[in-house]
Formats: structure tokens, sequence, C-alpha cells
């Protein structure tokens, strides 16, 4: 059980799904070992040799992150990393590999990874790295599910009412409002309430924020 935020501020309990590392490596020994390693502390892992064998994985609904060799057949992984950012998947990567160098770490780092380890590595310095991973994908989770909810109630909003929603947003007075929109200032005031009601805003400053970050999500997809 965890304590989640919701859209309003207030917090919930809700019941998560196991974390799930996938290990994306084309050594099969270092897969085994990396696979024994987090499952000694109670973690699932699914294992691939290629990104082309990790990109036909379904993609699963729990908190997940990658643990990536950056010298793969095929595509590499960076490229591969940079495919998942601009697809914009949220699995938070962790990046291994035995030929790194600092270009190549600031380009990992860059494309928003969680650490870069160099072979060999201490155990525990994986283990670490993974967790972060872990909680940031919990993070992203709980964002990505109240932005969804914010959506679905602006997408309750009548046409009238996403229009007057624009227009508190922007700043405009209820009087303001009504000669825009050639409207009485009741039927604003209103048109208003029900915005209120049906976003679940607790203030305009609340609309303001929420409808912020339903922009925010219409423009990255």
């Amino acid at each position: 059980m965890r304590r989640t935020r919701t859209p309003e501020g207030g917090e919930k309990t809700t019941s998560e799904p196991a974390p799930l590392v996938f290990v994306l490596d084309d050594d099969a020994s270092v897969r085994t070992a990396l696979e024994s390693l987090l499952r000694s502390v109670g973690l699932a892992v699914r294992s691939f040799g290629s990104a082309k064998e990790f990109l036909s994985e379904p993609s699963t609904d729990r908190p997940a992150c990658l643990v990536l060799d950056v010298r793969l057949p095929g595509m590499s992984g960076l490229d591969l990393q940079r495919q998942l950012a601009e697809r914009d998947v949220a699995l938070p990567v962790v990046v291994i590999t035995g030929h790194g160098d600092i270009p190549m770490t600031v380009r990992a780092m860059r494309a928003g990874a969680v650490e870069f380890l160099p072979k060999p590595f201490r155990d525990q310095d994986l283990l670490d790295a993974v967790q972060q991973a872990l909680e940031r994908a919990r993070t992203l989770r709980r964002e990505q599910a109240e932005i969804a909810e914010l959506q679905t109630r602006f997408d309750a909003l009548t046409p009238r009412e996403r229009e007057v929603t624009e227009l508190v947003v922007a700043g405009r007075l209820n009087k303001q409002i009504a000669a825009d929109l050639g409207i009485s200032e009741v039927t604003v005031k209103i048109h208003r309430g029900q915005v209120m009601q049906k976003t679940r805003a607790a203030s305009v400053a609340d609309l303001v924020r929420m409808t912020e970050r339903v922009r925010a999500r219409t423009a990255r997809s």
C-alpha cells in the first residue's frame, strides 16, 4: 500500500503492483548475473539480448525500469534510449557499459538516464541505481494517472464551458467574458460554476494549474 497525492493536493492510499526490472545486455553471462542479483533483493526481472527483442515485449502496467548496456547488436543502447524518450515512454534507464567515455556519459544523462555505471561496478551501486530508477517510475506513474484523471474531467466540459474556462484562465473578469462571448454576466457565472464543479477546482489558481497540466500533456501527444 502506498500514499499518493491527488490532483487536488490531498492524499489517498493505493495498492501498487510490484515493480519490474528489464535487463538488456548482449552478454548472456552478464544477464544471468544481473538477474540473480536483482532477484536476490526480491525484484522481478525480464532480460533481453537485443533492442529488437526488447521492443517486441508488450508494454507493462507496473512500475518498471531498464538496465541497459550501451553496446548491443543492431540498435545501440543509446539509440534505444533516445527512441524511448521520443516515444514518451515512461521507463527510467540505468546505463551500464564496459566501453564508456565522457561524451557517451553526457549523451546518456542528457537523454534522461538515472545513472551511468562503467563495468565492472559494485553490486550495491547497481541496486541503488535501480531503486532510484524505480522510484522515478512510481512518480511518473502517479503523474500520468493524475493527468489522465484531469483530462477526463476537462473532457466532461461542454464547448461553451471550455470557452469560459480559457477566458477565466486568461484572467478575464466575468463582465469581460460576457462581452467576449456575447452572453449575460449571469450566464457566465453559471458556466463558471459548472466548470469549477466538473473539474473539482478549489479556486481559480487551482483551475489554472490544472489547465496548464492538461495543455502540457496535449502538447506532448
